[in-house]
């Protein structure tokens, strides 16, 4: 009976831990599109947060009278918040203004005086001056119209000597820069973006991944025959998932693998120079199970003051980092009610909204920012613009909001840091585990006191010395005297 009982209980408690596993795996959401959100403390454990977006509504093709999408593979927001849709499956550009209503829909394009069309186009990009460059995946080729819908130029059968004879040029993502450089993404490259001049011709490969090696792997090759050898996977660089470029024209690049750096910021020589100090690199979901696997990063948006976000095509989340790599939120998830998604397959930011296009469902869905969120968004903009006092008092009411937010007491140090109160600073740093920043408060609050009472401390040295030698000479003149006397 006892054995019985024990058993019961056993069952119990294992079902609450899968039940607690599970629950930190999935955020699951609310018909209202309100989220169990949530962070990673310092040492990498799930605590909860606010919830920094809220889904408000679903926009699908037909709802914007443009008929319905189908598979839908890339999305586009301009400056002034027009939202460009690439419809794949209908080979079509589905143009909406701000306010998510139908513009127009871009389908064919003249050329030679023919009318052309898209065939299963991939990438979609639109220029500063409306430009639009569509990845015509399966016409292999990258078509360039201006902002009426004319053909500019066609970038197709790229010729080099970098280039294998046997080599297709099947376009999946592509950008342009303000000089008019056409970076793309090609299907089978692994040498890393392709890049091409204004006029159209293939120039160079940027940016490649570093190939990853197995090492026991490696080891077994190196004493495997021929034969064998010719029958094992080949170690050849993770291909890019997806490309965005930022005002200053660097290139943030996302790849599927988690590898070293998931996540890419690429100058012009094709360095990565993304800056990661924050408490882990970003790279999505710090935990998950063997089952689930890690995050599979698939698109990336870059907003001001060098924050970015990109999204999970795994679990359907988006991870938002500031320019230094720390994480400031995540939302969305894989589900069926509002907020989480089928396929998602882009994200784009439009203003204080952020658009999340889903590919097997045909419809985008719109998240507003919740005032958590704008708070936390506010406070990164004005540390980024120099205005110190404002991030502080931003920073501390991001953390009121949120206790567990590590990253706002490091941004009230880092404000203080900026303000010269050093010993503030470094209080700040030590509570959000920050050790760079508390060590630079540190000497620079140490250097500081040795500055202003450097004049006290060498006078009583000097007292003190003096004093030594005093006692020293009276000594010894007693000693003399003494011995003197006694002769």
């Amino acid at each position: 009976m006892r054995k019985s009982t024990w058993n019961k209980q056993g069952w119990i408690i294992m079902g609450m831990v899968c039940l607690l596993w599970f629950s930190q795996e999935a955020a699951p959401a609310s018909a209202d599109g309100k989220q169990d959100a949530y962070q990673y403390s310092y040492w990498g454990d799930s605590v909860p947060a606010p919830a920094a977006y809220e889904a408000t509504s679903i926009i699908t093709g037909k709802k914007v009278n443009a008929g319905a999408f189908k598979e839908p593979s890339d999305m586009h927001v301009t400056a002034d918040q027009r939202v460009f849709v690439l419809d794949s499956g209908n080979g079509r550009i589905v143009e909406m203004d701000r306010n998510l209503k139908l513009v127009r829909t871009i389908d064919s394009f003249e050329r030679d005086g023919k009318e052309e069309q898209f065939n299963n186009p991939q990438g979609l990009y639109v220029s500063e001056k409306g430009d639009l460059l569509i990845a015509d995946t399966d016409n292999q080729r990258v078509v360039h119209l201006n902002e009426q819908g004319q053909l500019v130029k066609v970038v197709a059968e790229p010729k080099s000597d970098l280039l294998q004879a046997d080599f297709q040029f099947k376009p999946v993502r592509v950008v342009m820069d303000k000089g008019d450089r056409i970076y793309v993404m090609a299907a089978g490259v692994f040498d890393g973006f392709m890049e091409f001049s204004a006029d159209g011709t293939f120039s160079s490969f940027i940016g490649a991944n570093r190939v990853q090696v197995d090492p026991v792997e490696y080891l077994w090759k190196r004493f495997a025959t021929r034969e064998q050898r010719s029958q094992m996977v080949m170690f050849t660089p993770t291909e890019f998932t997806n490309l965005d470029m930022d005002e200053e024209g660097f290139i943030y690049a996302t790849s599927g693998d988690r590898g070293k750096d998931p996540i890419k910021k690429l100058n012009a020589q094709g360095t990565d120079i993304l800056r990661r100090q924050g408490y882990h690199y970003p790279q999505g979901d710090l935990m998950y199970t063997n089952e689930a696997g890690p995050s599979r990063l698939i698109d990336v948006d870059v907003g001001d003051s060098d924050m970015y976000s990109v999204l999970d095509s795994n679990r359907g989340r988006i991870f938002t980092y500031n320019g230094d790599g720390y994480l400031l939120h995540i939302f969305g998830g894989v589900g069926n009610r509002l907020g989480q998604f089928n396929t998602p397959v882009a994200l784009e930011r439009a203003g204080d909204r952020m658009l999340v296009l889903d590919k097997a469902l045909g419809e985008i869905t719109v998240f507003e920012i919740t005032e958590y969120g704008r708070t936390l968004h506010e406070a990164v903009r004005s540390y980024y613009n120099g205005d110190e006092d404002q991030s502080s008092v931003l920073f501390a009411k991001a953390a009121e909001m949120n206790a567990n937010l590590e990253y706002a007491y490091a941004g009230i140090g880092k404000s203080l840091l900026r303000q010269k109160d050093y010993a503030e600073s470094a209080q700040y740093f030590k509570r959000s585990m920050e050790r760079q920043g508390y060590s630079k408060a540190f000497l620079l609050f140490r250097k500081e006191l040795m500055r202003e009472h450097f004049s006290w401390m060498m006078s009583g040295l000097f007292l003190a010395v003096a004093a030594f030698v005093t006692v020293v000479i009276v000594r010894r003149q007693k000693r003399r005297t003494t011995n003197a006397s006694a002769k």
